[in-house]
């Protein structure tokens, strides 16, 4: 049998390379055009499909097969299944069709799919047979943007992938590392907190979304190429290639469902390839500057090899300092600074968007009331689960329990999970205890729109204003 692609259910479908121009149109605008596209190669495997004898087919319907949807059609298989937010769609279409293992088989496109929807089952995909799933397969189209696919979260699993990991999670997201940042943090929030400050003299309503998002962002370009980057707009542009890189991955992608037929529609790959390249370049340029910039004020200073272990070290000096021992190039370095950003800025700054969204949509739980409800729940706002006393106060989110992997699990487990918690957990903490909160005037909670939208992360469609406000003057009802 093919290889089966483990299907994260959050965010792994339609990922490996995209087209960004199709990526929010319906679904059947581009399945349409695309069964015309392939009519020669189904009349083709018509003309040579042959019917299997007896012995074959006893053999074939013996073997135990996996629940599958039987609405598979023709070239498509079970695409046409699959809504705007395949993560909705495949959680529905596996509660279906599951049998109690927590397994479903999806034919999408020529590659078949596996969806894993069960704790159990995600425990022996991500634990037991953790080898076999965790390989990552090459884009053609994003092989060059990638660096030769030698970034963490899209490089193929072998003895590179493993060499840069390690790096990674020794140099760089190492606890002791990730706290000499802290001053980095605190400063980053309290640029925010006197932001808030003014808002909250005025009565002015603040955009939490863009406000999350500039700060995951910066701390991101502070820690990557040090204190200075506001001097020259890198952060700004940084948020740019950030945005540009999601259009680009979270589009509609042929070479996934279709890998065999990418060949044949050059004029397509051709077009895709501009784009991303046009892309890469810019990437190519502010990386190249950043760096070049570090190896010069080594130079200056005569510190060398000691820059990446001084005090306060940005992550630049760290894997210059290091490069020799690992053996990696220039731009293999580059292709762990795109992952910084690319998986550093955007999940923090959607977790921070979202736990403010939930707050203001159940404003009782900022009066730190407890309620512990049961795990059944699984859709609803109760962070009192996670307490002292709670349903799931003992659940471990570092990847050993698999009810709750907000990290992953496994040889791909998220290596930035340190980074990621103190970042969010420092932004939270004052949002909670400098202010009380509101919403503009003639809204209410229930307005606040939690319509999502689907692509490298899920976030939501609309931007989220609210109002600070002195603590202690808001009626949280």
């Amino acid at each position: 049998m093919a290889a089966l692609h483990f299907v994260h259910v959050v965010y792994q479908f339609m990922l490996a390379a995209a087209t960004p121009l199709v990526a929010q149109r319906p679904f059947w605008f581009v399945v349409v055009p695309l069964i015309v596209v392939l009519l020669p190669v189904i009349c083709q495997r018509l003309l040579h499909c042959r019917r299997p004898n007896a012995g074959e087919s006893r053999k074939h319907s013996s073997k135990p097969l996996l629940p599958s949807p039987t609405r598979r059609l023709p070239v498509i298989g079970h695409l046409h299944l699959v809504g705007d937010l395949p993560h909705v769609s495949l959680r529905d279409l596996a509660t279906k069709h599951d049998r109690g293992g927590g397994l479903m088989l999806l034919q999408l496109g020529t590659v078949p799919n596996l969806v894993v929807s069960s704790p159990r089952a995600a425990q022996v995909v991500l634990s037991t047979y953790d080898h076999v799933f965790a390989s990552r397969p090459t884009s053609k189209v994003f092989h060059n943007f990638l660096y030769g696919s030698s970034t963490i979260g899209f490089g193929a699993y072998g003895e590179h992938w493993r060499k840069v990991r390690k790096l990674v999670t020794t140099h760089l997201f190492a606890v002791k590392k990730v706290n000499s940042f802290c001053h980095a943090r605190q400063e980053e929030v309290r640029l925010v907190m006197a932001k808030l400050k003014k808002a909250m003299a005025t009565g002015m309503a603040v955009d939490m979304s863009e406000t999350m998002n500039t700060f995951a962002n910066d701390i991101m370009c502070c820690v990557v190429s040090g204190k200075f980057f506001r001097e020259d707009g890198r952060n700004k542009t940084f948020r740019e290639l950030i945005e540009m890189n999601s259009a680009l991955y979270a589009g509609f992608s042929l070479e996934n469902y279709f890998p065999r037929l990418l060949n044949s529609l050059g004029i397509f790959t051709r077009f895709v390839s501009r784009t991303v390249d046009k892309t890469h370049e810019r990437w190519d340029e502010v990386l190249e500057n950043i760096i070049s910039d570090h190896e010069r004020r080594s130079f200056n200073y005569g510190r060398g090899d000691r820059a990446g272990q001084e005090e306060g070290a940005d992550f630049v000096d760290v894997m210059l300092s290091v490069q020799q021992e690992y053996g990696i190039t220039r731009d293999h370095i580059k292709a762990v600074l795109m992952d910084m950003f690319d998986a550093g800025t955007v999940t923090s700054s959607l977790v921070l968007d979202l736990a403010m969204a939930e707050l203001m949509r159940h404003p009782h739980i900022m009066t730190k009331q407890r309620h512990p409800e049961s795990w059944e729940k699984a859709e609803e706002f109760m962070p009192d689960r996670f307490m002292d006393g709670g349903s799931a106060a003992t659940i471990d989110l570092k990847g050993n329990d698999f009810q709750f992997i907000p990290f992953g699990a496994g040889r791909r487990m998220c290596p930035g999970m340190n980074f990621g918690l103190a970042t969010v957990e420092i932004m939270l903490a004052n949002l909670m205890y400098c202010f009380d909160w509101g919403l503009p005037a003639g809204m209410d909670k229930e307005d606040i729109d939690m319509t999502e939208v689907f692509g490298l992360t899920v976030h939501r469609k609309e931007k989220l204003m609210v109002v600070p406000k002195l603590p202690g003057t808001a009626s949280y009802a």
